[in-house]
């Protein structure tokens, strides 16, 4: 099964990082604790752990946790049922560094365990890769319990770590049906952070300080920690803070930001590999404002029941990942460039759950680019990947605008038959879809159709529609009356006169309107990658996560050479189907029929 890489980060120039982050404003996942009790993987686990009581530390509750997963890895040989292996495991993560990892070990260590899965990397906000849990579109992925608590249930943490994973495992089973695995072992809270010499001079140790001075400050912060609960608004509401300016920025672009003096604030979260290589300070949450956000494997309802020798599996990682081991994993991802795949690889060997003498996974070797390499050098090594991209995308677009010609063309013709005020209110309302944010087009799109190319190409196909209906409509009701009066004089049949009148006189129109369709679907399409659809939007996706301006340049720049071959081609097409004498410097028709005429007629 191929695997998506994420290869080495670098740095685009920081105004252009600062310009994508805001055109972009996407949306990334909030992480998450020291303490937790265990429960939440499968009933034989649970039993053990409700034995053994509630509240224990990671490093109590790790025996039981393993000794509750051996015993059902006996019983089951913690390999797939008789059937099991028809279906993947599809295991998700939000985009940025951490989450790929985390999902990674998920992976290498089902497959070491004999599960087939699927990675869909990259899935979007919180938001969106929960609804893919939700909805069973995914079967796992990597969340925070803080996250569960505040973010997804909506209410406000109470007691510290074992009380907030017993709230979260509780309710997300009672609701959804969805298990909390046992806590992976390290808490990734909120960190709000400063440069150090912004917090020498101004005296900067905790968020109190900070409620002071923040007028004078620019933030730079994630679009979910600037409207979620646990994020600015409940900060702000516990210590008055009022910046002087907000940035949204993504995750990855902050840290760029902070390091060029573009902000002087910013959101990140305790494992972040940026913070000691900026040397940046960290403010205490002197008001204890944050809950407390354990690391764990959400998984669905699907997985829960039908494979509990997955979880088991799974369980084997309680306790195992240290938050100063995750620092360093974020680290050799973000800093020195490592796979993905290879950081996970070697976790898994260093503590034991895989052997040492295996194979390493395919694509998990580490990148042997040059550290001068640039844009155009990584692109030309990833050509194989970006043409595979490139059909997907081109399947993508071809696929939604081709189902739209099918909707779009004849409610224009039918559209131009009726009154006025029917048509335009029909076509407004078309043109209503153009107003919603497309990465939250995508989101609608996943309780219905789930995620993957499905989903993608049905929200591909509402913004599709608008420009190709407006363009029938208009182009067909205002062909050239006076022709239209002759035809009707001839007694051509309203037929007639569409097919060979009105038609080929509102081609240009109508190709102008399918060619700009066309030319949206290529840009809109890179964010499918949000809902695991592929195409030029993963190297986007995984470029941002990680500031790789590479990876941006292989997805951005295919784009839009696509974009522009495909305008090229179409604008082919609309040469083709237009009258001679309406092309760009045609000649007109009653010209030709001079010219075309015998010498002896024009006497």
């Amino acid at each position: 099964m191929r695997r998506r890489r994420v290869g080495r980060a670098g740095g685009l120039r920081r105004a252009g990082w600062l310009a994508v982050g805001a055109l972009w404003g996407l949306p990334v996942g909030v992480q998450g604790g020291p303490r937790a009790d265990i429960g939440g993987a499968t009933p034989a686990l649970e039993g053990r752990v409700a034995e053994a009581g509630v509240g224990l530390t990671v490093g109590e509750a790790l025996p039981v946790a393993q000794e509750g997963a051996a015993q059902e890895n006996a019983a089951q040989d913690v390999l797939p049922r008789p059937g099991d292996a028809d279906r993947p495991i599809v295991i998700g993560s939000k985009p940025f560094a951490e989450s790929f990892v985390l999902g990674e070990i998920f992976g290498q260590l089902l497959e070491a365990r004999g599960f087939h899965v699927d990675r869909r990397p990259g899935l979007g906000s919180t938001e969106i890769t929960f609804q893919a849990l939700r909805t069973g579109a995914i079967d796992l992925y990597p969340e925070y319990t803080g996250t569960g608590v505040q973010a997804i249930l909506g209410e406000s943490p109470e007691g510290g770590g074992p009380a907030v994973y017993r709230r979260v495992s509780r309710e997300f089973r009672e609701r959804w049906g969805l298990r909390w695995l046992p806590p992976l072992g390290f808490e990734n809270t909120y960190a709000i952070a400063v440069r150090s010499e912004t917090a020498e001079a101004r005296e900067l140790r905790t968020l109190s300080d900070l409620a002071a001075v923040a007028p004078d400050f620019v933030a730079g912060l994630t679009p979910d920690f600037i409207g979620r609960a646990d994020g600015l608004p409940g900060l702000a509401g516990a210590y008055g803070l009022e910046f002087g300016e907000i940035r949204p920025l993504v995750q990855a672009l902050k840290y760029e930001a902070i390091e060029a003096g573009e902000v002087e604030v910013i959101d990140g979260y305790s494992t972040d590999a940026g913070i000691d290589r900026l040397r940046l300070v960290v403010l205490k949450d002197d008001r204890a404002f944050f809950p407390p956000y354990q690391a764990a494997a959400l998984a669905g309802r699907d997985l829960a029941e039908a494979r509990p020798a997955a979880l088991a599996a799974l369980a084997e990682l309680s306790g195992r990942i240290e938050v100063s081991a995750m620092r360093r994993m974020n680290a050799e991802v973000e800093v020195e460039g490592r796979t993905v795949e290879a950081v996970a690889a070697d976790f898994l060997r260093e503590i034991g759950l895989v052997d040492d003498g295996s194979t390493a996974p395919s694509g998990s070797e580490d990148s042997a680019y040059p550290e001068a390499q640039g844009p155009v050098e990584y692109l030309l090594t990833h050509l194989d990947e970006t043409r595979d991209q490139t059909l997907r995308h081109l399947f993508l677009v071809g696929v939604s605008l081709g189902l739209a010609l099918l909707l779009a063309l004849p409610l224009g013709l039918a559209l131009e038959r009726v009154t006025g005020a029917t048509a335009e209110g029909v076509i407004r309302g078309a043109g209503l879809l153009q107003t919603i944010p497309s990465i939250a087009l995508l989101a609608f799109m996943i309780p219905l159709l789930g995620i993957g190319v499905t989903p993608a190409i049905g929200a591909l196909f509402l913004y599709s529609l608008f420009p190709i209906l407006r363009n029938t409509y208009t182009g067909v009701r205002d062909a050239d009356p006076e022709a239209v009066a002759a035809g009707k004089a001839l007694g051509m049949t309203p037929a007639q006169i569409l097919l060979q009148i009105r038609l080929p006189l509102a081609a240009p129109v109508l190709m102008a309107g399918i060619r700009t369709a066309a030319v949206i679907n290529v840009g809109t399409a890179t964010l499918a990658a949000f809902i695991g659809a592929g195409g030029l939007g993963d190297p986007i996706v995984a470029g941002l996560a990680l500031a790789d301006a590479n990876r941006v340049f292989a997805g951005a720049v295919p784009a839009a050479i696509l974009a522009l071959f495909v305008d090229l081609g179409l604008a082919g097409v609309e040469r083709a189907v237009t009258p001679r004498g309406l092309r760009p410097g045609g000649e007109p028709a009653t010209e030709r029929g001079r010219s075309s005429a015998p010498r002896s007629s024009r006497r």
